[in-house]
Order: structure tokens, then C-alpha cells, then sequence
């Protein structure tokens, strides 16, 4: 049975939330304190997080910041603020998915679904030998969910990760914005292409010497990415 930790101040939501899941099978904990929320999903072993913003003591983004430190854990962000400049910092951050509040209960449980499904297929190849992709410096393992650069390891978050393979295992294709939220993410795509936006923009600060002339992933204008080899 999976584990999830929800972060909620609104004792009413988190519950709500709460109930949700349990009928859908999953154990659910509750934190309304920011402070003991991270102090948990950094000690304890959970499946997921839902992690809303703003709370007492300790923020969401910080929570998240600390928490991707440490573990790559998927994290569901909640939040009544509507600006993308909240959910583009979220997502920098290392957060897998941002919902804006209000939103049905059952969406949240099919993202949660969606994303636990995903994470439990990447962890649980049982290969002997790592499968690896090597293209001009770059070397993805596949197995061990690591990257390197010319011999450096780069730290990738769950979806980052996610993403950068999907795009190499798939060179010379150019995917729209749309296509690749519904690829990585496991859901369609309702208007918010600004998640693909910012995980491109993450990975190319990792992987790129020049993120203005990137080698590896191209933007195509008007279109989407496509990863060069």
C-alpha cells in the first residue's frame, strides 16, 4: 500500500484530500505545520508527497528545495495562487506537478495514480547490466537514473531525468510541448505548457556548455524540442 504525506494547513482540504485517497487505497498522513511536514517527508519513507505552499513555520518551496536535496520522492504541489511565475518556481525547484486550487478531489487522486505508477515503473528495473545512452559526452544511465558530463555527475530530478531520456531515446523527432507533457506526465496537457518549459530550461543549465546555442536539446519554433545527434 502506498504511502502519502500530505502538507495542508486547511485542515478541512487536507481531509477532504484525505478521504479521497484512503477510498482509493492509499495510506495517507497529515501535517497542517510546515516545520514537521519537511521534518517527516525527510525522515520517514513515503511514496509521495502533496505539498501545498503556503504554510506556517516553513513554506512549500522551501520544503520542496530541502526535500529534493535529499530524496526524489514525487511531489505534488497545491496552491490557490494562479500565477505561473509561482508555478514556474515550484517546478524549478524539482516539484513533479503544481494544481491550482479549487480542483476536484478525483483529479488529484487520478495525478497521484499517474505519477506513483510512473515512479514505481523507473525503480523497478531488476536489469544486471545498466543500459546506457552515450551521445557526444553525454551518458545517461538508464538503470541507476544518473547522468554525467564529460565524466561529471549532474543531479536530475524524477521528471528531469524523465524527460531528458524520453527526448534522447527519441532523436531527430521533433515533439510539441503538448506531447511531452502528456509523455512524461502520464495526463493531457490542459493549457499548461509551462511545465515542459521549465524542465527544458533545467536541464539544459545542466547538461549544455552554452544553454543559448544548445548541442544536445534544440528548440524548433512554433513547434517544440527535439534532441540533436
Amino acid at each position: 500500500m502506498s504511502k502519502i504525506l500530505i502538507v495542508e494547513d486547511e485542515e478541512s482540504i487536507a481531509d477532504l484530500e484525505r478521504d479521497y485517497l484512503e477510498l482509493s487505497g492509499f495510506q495517507v498522513e497529515i501535517e497542517n505545520a510546515g516545520d514537521v511536514g519537511l521534518k517527516r517527508a525527510l525522515l520517514e519513507d513515503f511514496d509521495l508527497i502533496i505539498l501545498d505552499l503556503m504554510l506556517p513555520k516553513v513554506d512549500g518551496f522551501e520544503i520542496c528545495k530541502k526535500v529534493r536535496e535529499q530524496r526524489n520522492t514525487p511531489i505534488i504541489m497545491v496552491s490557490a495562487k494562479k500565477d505561473d511565475i509561482d508555478k514556474i518556481r515550484g517546478l524549478g525547484l524539482g516539484a513533479d506537478d503544481y494544481m491550482t486550487k479549487p480542483f476536484s478531489p478525483s483529479e488529484l487522486v487520478a495525478r497521484v495514480k499517474a505519477h506513483l505508477s510512473r515512479y514505481e515503473r523507473l525503480i523497478g528495473s531488476n536489469s544486471q547490466d545498466n543500459e546506457m545512452i552515450e551521445i557526444r559526452g553525454l551518458k545517461i544511465d538508464k538503470t541507476a537514473r544518473r547522468v554525467y558530463i564529460n565524466g561529471e555527475e549532474k543531479a536530475f530530478t524524477t521528471k528531469e531525468f524523465d524527460l531528458l531520456c524520453f527526448l534522447a531515446q527519441n532523436p531527430n523527432h521533433v515533439f510539441t510541448k503538448e506531447e511531452l507533457f502528456q509523455k512524461i506526465w502520464d495526463m493531457e496537457s490542459i493549457g499548461d505548457i509551462a511545465t515542459v518549459t521549465v524542465h527544458i530550461k533545467k536541464i539544459r543549465e545542466k547538461i549544455e556548455v552554452n544553454t543559448a546555442k544548445p548541442q544536445y536539446i534544440e528548440t524548433i519554433w512554433g513547434v517544440g524540442y527535439r534532441f540533436k545527434v
